[in-house]
C-alpha cells in the first residue's frame, strides 16, 4: 500500500513540473526554418512538455544529423529551442592512395558532398577503408579525417591516407599432414612465403580471403588425390608486432585415401547404348578416386545422351563409400528433365555497351530450349569480350509454367588500353612501340586501334578498324591502313630497303563452332632497293585478293599457359589486277598441342608450308619470296639458309617447308612466374629463287645450297608480366657450306 502511494505521489509530481506548449520558439537556426526545426522536434502548441520530453526533443533532434549542438528548455509556457547547425560538407576528397585506387574508396564513403557534417559518419567511412586496405595485406594504413573550414558553415572533408607497407606472408606451415610435404602443399595454394624475386606478384601478401581460398585449394587437392575425408581444421595465425608480417599454419586431417570400387550407370533410355557411356567414363575401378575425372565423365555422358536426341537430362553420380575396403562404389543416374524453355531474356547494369552488342554476343534466343551450357556458353563469350568486369546469369522459374525468364547481369570496365613497350630481337634490334586501343568504341562492340613502332631495322604506323557484328550478323568486317620502313640493309641476311604503304580491308565470317574464313583485299604501293635489281630505288604496286581457312580447337589451361588441341591455317592469294607484279601465294600450317602431367607439360609440333606461283613472265623480286633461318629454323642466321657465297644476302626461295617439334616443361622456379624451360628440333627446306630473264644459267646459282637442314637445342621461356622472352640456344646437324649459323637467339617484346 506504501508503495502504490509513493508511485502516485511521483506521477502528480512529474505532471505539476510539465507544462502546457503555447508557442514554440527556435534560435540558432540559419540554413532550415523554425518550421521544419518543429517538425523534426515532433513537438506542437498545446502538448504537455516535462523534463523527459525534452530530453526526447533534444535526442530527436540530434539524431537527425542536421545540429551539432541542442538545447530545448520551457520558460513558463514556452518552449524555446535553440540550436547550433552542423556545417554543410563542400566537398570529399582522398589523398595519399596509390595501392587502391579512389574510385573504389569513394564507393565506402557515405559522407557526401551537400550533406550535413557527422562525425560518426566519417569514423564509419574511415572503419570501410581500412577494411578495403587489411584484404589488400596493408594492414598498418593509417587513415586521419580532415576538416577543413570554409565561409558560410561550409566544411570540405579530406581523408588523409598513410598506406605504409604491405603486410608479407613470413612462412606458410601445415601440420597432420603425412602423404603430402609441406612444400607439395605450398605448390598448390595461391599464397606464397615472401621472396625479394616475387616483386612482381601479389600472392605473397597477406590476404584474409586468399587464406579462405587456399582451404578450398587444399581440399580440391586432397580429393583428387582420393582422400575424401580430408578437412582443414584450422588456419592459425599470428602478426608480428609491427604487422609488417604473418605467419599462418594449416592444421589438416589428411583420412585414409580411397579408391573407385564398382561403377554402375543407371539409364531410362534403351536407344543409347550402355557401350558408349561406359566409353565416356574416365575412370575404372581401382583408379584412385578424383573428383575432377567424375566432373569430366558428366560433361562426356551428358554430350552422348544429346547425341540420341535427349538435351535435357540430369547426371548424378551416386557415391556409396565403403569405410572396410575404402573404397567408393560409384551409380551414375541418369534422368530425364521436363522440357523448358526461355520466355525473356533481360540485359541489366549495361550504361555503355549497347543491348544488341550483348545480344549477339549470346547465343540463347527468347524461345529457345533452357539449357545450362548454353546459357554458361553465353556467360563466358562475354567474359572473353573483356568489356565487362562480371558477368551474371541469373535464370528465374515462372509459376506454373514451363518457362524461365534468363537475365543477364553485367558489371561495365573500361575497354580503352594505352600501351607502350620496348625491346630487342635479333630480328628487329631495339624496338620502342607505343598505340591506344578501344575494344569497345561508342557501346557497339567495335575496335580501333592506332599504333606505332620504331625499331632498329623496321618502323610501323598502323590504323586499323573492325565492326564484328556487320547488319547485325557474324560477320567481321574491317580495314587496315599500315605504313612500313624495312631498314634491312643494316641485317645480314636481308640486304634490302623498303617502304610499303599499304591500305587493305577485310570480311570474316564463322563457318562452325570451330571454322572460319576471311576474304581479304589490299593494295600496296612500295619502294625498294635491293642489289639483285640493281642501284637505286624501285617502285612496285601489288593488288592483292586472298581468302584464308582458319580451325581453332583449343582446352586452354590459362594458369599455366597449356593447350591441348589444333589450330590450322589455310591461304590462298593473287597479286595481279595490273600491279607490276603478278603470281599467286598458296600457305598453309598447323600446330598440335596436347598437354599432360597436371597440365604443366606441353608436347607442341608445327608444320608450316608456302608456295608462290609466277604468272606469266613478270619476276617475283626477292623482298616478296621466303626466308628461313631465326625463329623459323633454331641455330641458323636471320635469313641464314640458302646463301650466296660471293655477297652478304640470302636469295630466298618460291617456296618452303618447316616445321618444330617442342617440349615445354617446369624447372624449379615456382609456376606463378610462368618460366619454363624447352627442348626442341627443328626442319626445314627452302625452294629455288626465282631468277631475272637472262640470268637462268648464271654460275652463282649453282652455289646456292639446298636441302633439309635440321636444328636442335634448348632454352627458356619467360612469360613476363610486360610481355613474352625468348632465350635459345640451337646447333645446327644439316648445314650447307654457304648457311650462316646463329648459336645463340634472343627474342623479347614488350607491352604494357
Amino acid at each position: 500500500m506504501k508503495k502504490i502511494t509513493l508511485a502516485i505521489v511521483l506521477l502528480f509530481m512529474g505532471a505539476a513540473n510539465a507544462a502546457t506548449v503555447s508557442r514554440v520558439d527556435v534560435t540558432g537556426n540559419k540554413r532550415m526554418d523554425a518550421e521544419s526545426v518543429r517538425i523534426l522536434a515532433d513537438v506542437k502548441v498545446g502538448d504537455n512538455v516535462g523534463e523527459e520530453q525534452l530530453n526526447r526533443i533534444a535526442k530527436k533532434l540530434q539524431e537527425s544529423g542536421y545540429f551539432s549542438k541542442v538545447n530545448a528548455q520551457m520558460s513558463g509556457n514556452v518552449l524555446k529551442i535553440n540550436i547550433t547547425e552542423s556545417p554543410i560538407v563542400n566537398m570529399v576528397t582522398v589523398e595519399g592512395n596509390d595501392e587502391v585506387s579512389t574510385d573504389d574508396l569513394k564507393k565506402e564513403i557515405k559522407m557526401t558532398e551537400s550533406a550535413a557534417f557527422d562525425e560518426s559518419v566519417i569514423g564509419a567511412d574511415v572503419g570501410r577503408m581500412l577494411t578495403v586496405y587489411q584484404r589488400k595485406g596493408f594492414f598498418g594504413t593509417k587513415i586521419k579525417p580532415k576538416k577543413i573550414e570554409l565561409d558560410d558553415n561550409r566544411v570540405n572533408v579530406v581523408y588523409e591516407i598513410s598506406e605504409g607497407h604491405p603486410t608479407y606472408m613470413d612462412s606458410i606451415t601445415f601440420s597432420g599432414n603425412k602423404k603430402f610435404s609441406d612444400r607439395t602443399l605450398r605448390g598448390e595454394i595461391l599464397s606464397r612465403e615472401h621472396r625479394w624475386w616475387r616483386f612482381l606478384t601479389q600472392f605473397d601478401v597477406y590476404d584474409e580471403d586468399r587464406i579462405m581460398y587456399d582451404q578450398q585449394m587444399l581440399r580440391q587437392f586432397y580429393l583428387r588425390n582420393g582422400y575424401v575425408d580430408f578437412m582443414v581444421k584450422n588456419a592459425k595465425g599470428t602478426f608480428t608486432p609491427d604487422r609488417e608480417y604473418y605467419s599462418v599454419e594449416f592444421v589438416v586431417d589428411e583420412g585414409e585415401k580411397y579408391k573407385i570400387g564398382t561403377i554402375n550407370i543407371d539409364s531410362p533410355f534403351d536407344d543409347v547404348p550402355t557401350e558408349e557411356l561406359r566409353d565416356a567414363l574416365k575412370m575404372s575401378g581401382g583408379d584412385t578416386y578424383n573428383v575432377d575425372e567424375i566432373e569430366s565423365t558428366i560433361s562426356e555422358m551428358r554430350a552422348v545422351v544429346a547425341e540420341h536426341g535427349y538435351a535435357f537430362i540430369n547426371v548424378d553420380p551416386v557415391p556409396t563409400k565403403n569405410d572396410d575396403t575404402h573404397t567408393i562404389d560409384l551409380n551414375f543416374k541418369i534422368q530425364k528433365t521436363n522440357r523448358i524453355y526461355l520466355n525473356s531474356i533481360n540485359i541489366l547494369g549495361n550504361v555503355r555497351t549497347f543491348d544488341s552488342v550483348i545480344s549477339q554476343l549470346t547465343p540463347m534466343r527468347a524461345g529457345d530450349p533452357f539449357s545450362l551450357q548454353t546459357i554458361e556458353q553465353g556467360r563466358q563469350r562475354l567474359m572473353r569480350t573483356r568489356y565487362f568486369k562480371d558477368v551474371q546469369m541469373i535464370p528465374s522459374r515462372i509459376a506454373d509454367a514451363n518457362m524461365m525468364n534468363l537475365d543477364i547481369k553485367v558489371e561495365e570496365q573500361p575497354t580503352g588500353e594505352l600501351s607502350g613497350g620496348f625491346g630487342w630481337s635479333n630480328i628487329n634490334g631495339w624496338m620502342v612501340d607505343a598505340g591506344i586501343t578501344e575494344n569497345n568504341f561508342m557501346g557497339r562492340g567495335q575496335i580501333v586501334q592506332l599504333r606505332g613502332s620504331i625499331a632498329e631495322y623496321q618502323r610501323q604506323a598502323l590504323f586499323s578498324f573492325t565492326e564484328p557484328f556487320l547488319f547485325g550478323r557474324e560477320l567481321s568486317a574491317g580495314f587496315d591502313v599500315s605504313y612500313t620502313m624495312y631498314n634491312y640493309k643494316k641485317l645480314t641476311g636481308y640486304d634490302y630497303d623498303r617502304d610499303s604503304l599499304t591500305v587493305a580491308g577485310r570480311l570474316g565470317w564463322k563457318l562452325t563452332d570451330h571454322w572460319s574464313q576471311t576474304l581479304r583485299l589490299s593494295a600496296s604501293f612500295d619502294q625498294t632497293s635491293d642489289p639483285q635489281q640493281g642501284t637505286g630505288m624501285v617502285s612496285a604496286r601489288l593488288y592483292s585478293l586472298g581468302t584464308n581457312l582458319r580451325y581453332y580447337n583449343l582446352d586452354t589451361n590459362f594458369e599455366q599457359n597449356t593447350h591441348t588441341g589444333l589450330v590450322g591455317n589455310m591461304g590462298i592469294t593473287y597479286t595481279g589486277f595490273g600491279g607490276t607484279a603478278t603470281f599467286m601465294r598458296y600457305g598453309a600450317d598447323a600446330t598440335a598441342m596436347v598437354k599432360f602431367l597436371d597440365d604443366r607439360w606441353q608436347l607442341k609440333t608445327s608444320l608450316d608450308f608456302g608456295y608462290i606461283q609466277k604468272l606469266g613472265e613478270n619476276y617475283v623480286p626477292r623482298v616478296y619470296r621466303y626466308f628461313l633461318g631465326g625463329d623459323s629454323l633454331r641455330g641458323f642466321d636471320v635469313a641464314g639458309v640458302a646463301r650466296w657465297n660471293k655477297n652478304s644476302y640470302s636469295f630466298g626461295g618460291m617456296w618452303k617447308l618447316n616445321g618444330s617439334t617442342q617440349l615445354n616443361f617446369p624447372i624449379f622456379i615456382p609456376d606463378e612466374y610462368q618460366i619454363k624451360g624447352f627442348v626442341f628440333t627443328d626442319y626445314g627446306i627452302l625452294g629455288d629463287p626465282d631468277v631475272p630473264k637472262g640470268q637462268e644459267d648464271a654460275a652463282y646459282l649453282k652455289q646456292i645450297g639446298s636441302g633439309w637442314r635440321t636444328s636442335a637445342g634448348f632454352g627458356i621461356y619467360w612469360n613476363t608480366p610486360m610481355g613474352p622472352m625468348n632465350f635459345s640456344w640451337g646447333w645446327p646437324m644439316r648445314i650447307d657450306k654457304n648457311d650462316r649459323e646463329r648459336r645463340f637467339l634472343l627474342s623479347f617484346e614488350t607491352q604494357f
